[in-house]
C-alpha cells in the first residue's frame, strides 16, 4: 500500500465490508433502533439488508442514530496512537449530525496529539455517492499523494459526485419529513414517483416527478447521460432498497449507452434505508456538476 495516512469514514457510504478490509479503511457505523432492539452502531446487533427490508415490508418503523463524538474520537484516536495522520470522510452534514461529531472529535484530538495531522472532509454525499467519492479518494491517495493534497482533491471533487434517485413508496420520506403528507397521499394514488438528487448543500431535493416506476427509472438514466463527465476509468455505482430486478433494468439501459462502463451495485444500507424505504434506486457518477 502506497498510502501515507489512515482513512476513516462512516457507514453512510453504504460500501460492503470487504471493501474496507481490502483497503485498510476504518468504517464507523451509524445505527438504528427497530422493535426496541439496537442494531449496527458501535455495539448493536447485526442484521442483513435482506432481513431489514423484509422487516420494513412487515411494518417495522425503525429510527436511526448518528455517530457520537466519543465514538468518533475512539476510532480516530487509535490511528493517532499508532503514529498515523488521519483523513476522515463523513456522511453529508445536510442529512446527519455525524459530520459534526467527527469535527468535534478531531478538534479535541488535535490538542492531545499536536504532532499529528487530522483532516475531516464533509462529503455532502449520501449512500454510495459518498462511497464513490471515497473510492476516488482512496485511488488518489494510493498514488502517494500527501494528506493535504488528498484533502484538496476531495474538496474539488465532491461537488461533482451526482446522485440520481427515486423511491417506490413515499411513506418513509413523509415520515422523515422529506415530503409532505399531501404529496405522499396524492403521489401514491396517482402513482407519481419523485425524481430526487442530493444538492450542493448535501440535502435531499425533489427535482422532478414521473408517472410510474419504469418511467422514473428511465428518467434517472436520462439525467445521468445529460450530466456525466466521465472517462473510461470512471465507474457508476448503483444502490437499491432490495429491488434487484429494477437494478438489472437500469443496468441494461446504461450499458446500451455506455457499453464499456463498470457498474458496481450494493444495497442502500439499513440507516439510509430507514428513511428511503423498500424500492429505492439510486445512481451515482462523476458529472459536470450536481
Amino acid at each position: 500500500m502506497n498510502r501515507k495516512f489512515a482513512i476513516v469514514t462512516d457507514s453512510g457510504c453504504d460500501m460492503p465490508a470487504d471493501y474496507f478490509k481490502a483497503r485498510e479503511i476504518v468504517c464507523v457505523k451509524l445505527g438504528f433502533t427497530m422493535n426496541n432492539v439496537n442494531y449496527e452502531g458501535e455495539d448493536g446487533e447485526h442484521i442483513s439488508e435482506k432481513d431489514f427490508y423484509q422487516a420494513l415490508r412487515d411494518g417495522a418503523m425503525p429510527t436511526t442514530y448518528q455517530v457520537t463524538g466519543e465514538t468518533a474520537k475512539k476510532y480516530i484516536g487509535k490511528k493517532l496512537e499508532a503514529g498515523e495522520d488521519v483523513f476522515v470522510l463523513t456522511f453529508s452534514s445536510g442529512l446527519s449530525g455525524t459530520a459534526g461529531s467527527f469535527q468535534v472529535a478531531a478538534r479535541e484530538l488535535a490538542e492531545q496529539y499536536p504532532a499529528r495531522k487530522i483532516f475531516v472532509v464533509d462529503s455532502l454525499c449520501a449512500s454510495m455517492g459518498q462511497g464513490l467519492l471515497l473510492d476516488y479518494i482512496v485511488k488518489f491517495a494510493e498514488t502517494g499523494a500527501t494528506i493535504e493534497e488528498t484533502v484538496a482533491y476531495a474538496e474539488s471533487l465532491k461537488g461533482k459526485i451526482c446522485h440520481h434517485f427515486t423511491v417506490d413508496n413515499l411513506f418513509h420520506l413523509k415520515r422523515g419529513g422529506r415530503v409532505s403528507s399531501v404529496t405522499a397521499i396524492v403521489g401514491s394514488i396517482l402513482k407519481i414517483k419523485p425524481i430526487m438528487h442530493v444538492s450542493d448543500e448535501g440535502k435531499l431535493v425533489v427535482i422532478g416527478k414521473a408517472i410510474g416506476r419504469k418511467k422514473s427509472l428511465k428518467t434517472l438514466v436520462d439525467n445521468l447521460l445529460e450530466l456525466k463527465d466521465m472517462d473510461e476509468t470512471d465507474e457508476i455505482f448503483i444502490s437499491h432498497g432490495d429491488c434487484i430486478e429494477d437494478v438489472e433494468y437500469v443496468r441494461g439501459l446504461l450499458l446500451e449507452k455506455m457499453p464499456k462502463v463498470k457498474i458496481t451495485v450494493n444495497y442502500v444500507g439499513t440507516v439510509i434505508g430507514t428513511h428511503s424505504g423498500c424500492g429505492t434506486l439510486a445512481i451515482f457518477h462523476k458529472g459536470k456538476h450536481r
